[in-house]
């Protein structure tokens, strides 16, 4: 069976570096026998894939793209706390925060694109628990922002 960053590389993905924090936390704080990550923004080589409201300056796709690499970027968090991910024993839970506005309800679907790619990392062990959320705004006009609890 290959390993999830094998299975990165054959989506044509790799785990990025740590996202470093905004503001005062961790990316990432390992308890017990769980790995719970701060909230990710989609942050690709250092800047916002896109910024804005989804319905408004962000398309539902643009922003399911965010989600995914909001969960890319958990997952690299994930990483830095326990070093390998075939250490992951399963994504308990996900939480994504969606910057809409007021009329747009397709935040379960936005919330896919971090819920497909935890899945195919992750296989069964990546299915989950999950709240898709609509918020006013997030940090740095992001539109969308990712957490994640994994059992190691």
């Amino acid at each position: 069976m290959s390993t999830p960053e094998e299975r990165l590389a054959e989506l044509g993905l790799t785990v990025p570096e740590v996202v470093k924090p905004l503001a005062v936390y961790v990316p990432a704080v390992r308890t017990g026998s769980y790995v719970y990550t701060a909230g990710q923004l989609p942050m690709r080589s250092g800047e916002l894939m896109a910024t804005g409201k989804v319905g408004a300056e962000v398309t539902a796709e643009e922003a399911k793209a965010c989600a995914q690499q909001c969960a890319l970027n958990a997952i690299a968090a994930v990483r830095s706390e326990i070093g390998e991910l075939s250490a992951v024993k399963r994504v308990v839970k996900v939480v994504v925060f969606v910057a809409s506005t007021p009329d747009f309800t397709g935040q379960p679907g936005v919330a896919n694109g971090a819920s497909e790619l935890l899945g195919s990392v992750f296989g069964d062990a990546g299915v989950h628990a999950r709240s898709a959320v609509g918020v006013a705004a997030l940090p740095l006009d992001a539109p969308v922002e990712v957490e994640i609890v994994v059992e190691v």
